[in-house]
């Protein structure tokens, strides 16, 4: 399971961006080094209502909404002048593990952004499950996208041998979505492309990028003989 913006798309500095002018939209500041730091890499809507419950004292629904809303717009223009790009190891890797394993992408992004970010590439229908925050409403930390998607996966195949978790492979850039793949018991791999790696160490194994990882690397280091 791939997370998405700053996994396969290099377009966490717009969407940050864009997520900055709809807060402020709003009368909420978010500085870069808070969002990275105080509020550990989390997903946007989970983000908007801490900076909503520090404000206020609670989260008004309504206006968490409209930051959404307007952030989605602020990117679907950014988007239509520059499309994101992926990062360039990225097709090589997911072409070669789409032969060997079934590939899902559980991002707190939108549909619409992630699609629009697809088309078009050479990995655009590798994907068999890809859930967003629009399947979703829970965002990281919390384990929920991953449990979601696991079930879902195991939806579109119901017969045994069923997915279980711990032979579960994420791929992740945040704090906050280790520690979501974590809780679900899932195996974790962290590209350093957000976060130095020094803050990444509770993933089961950090690289600098895919660049050169074979998907049968990670079996061999996520999942020894015996284990």
């Amino acid at each position: 399971m791939f997370d998405f913006n700053g996994v396969i798309a290099d377009d966490k500095t717009p969407h940050l961006e864009c997520f900055q002018q709809a807060l402020a939209d709003s009368g909420l500041m978010l500085s870069k080094e808070e969002y990275y730091g105080t509020y550990l890499g989390m997903d946007e809507r989970t983000c908007a209502a801490a900076l909503l419950l520090k404000r206020d004292g609670r989260c008004d629904p309504s206006i968490q909404a409209r930051i959404a809303e307007r952030k989605a717009a602020l990117f679907r223009d950014h988007t239509a002048a520059q499309k994101p790009a992926l990062f360039p190891w990225v097709p090589g890797f997911v072409e070669q593990a789409v032969g060997q394993y079934r590939l899902a992408i559980a991002s707190g992004g939108r549909r619409e952004q992630i699609i629009s970010a697809l088309a078009g590439t050479a990995i655009e229908q590798c994907f068999e499950l890809i859930v967003s925050a629009d399947e979703c409403a829970i965002g990281k930390p919390d384990p929920a996208i991953y449990e979601f998607a696991l079930r879902q996966l195991n939806a579109r195949r119901p017969r045994p041998p069923l997915l279980r978790s711990s032979k579960c492979v994420v791929i992740e850039d945040s704090r906050a979505g280790i520690q979501a793949a974590l809780k679900a018991g899932m195996r974790v791999l962290a590209v350093a492309t957000t976060y130095p790696a020094a803050q990444l160490t509770d993933a089961h194994w950090v690289v600098s990028s895919l660049d050169g990882i074979q998907p049968k690397d990670l079996a061999r280091r996520l999942f020894p003989p015996g284990d």
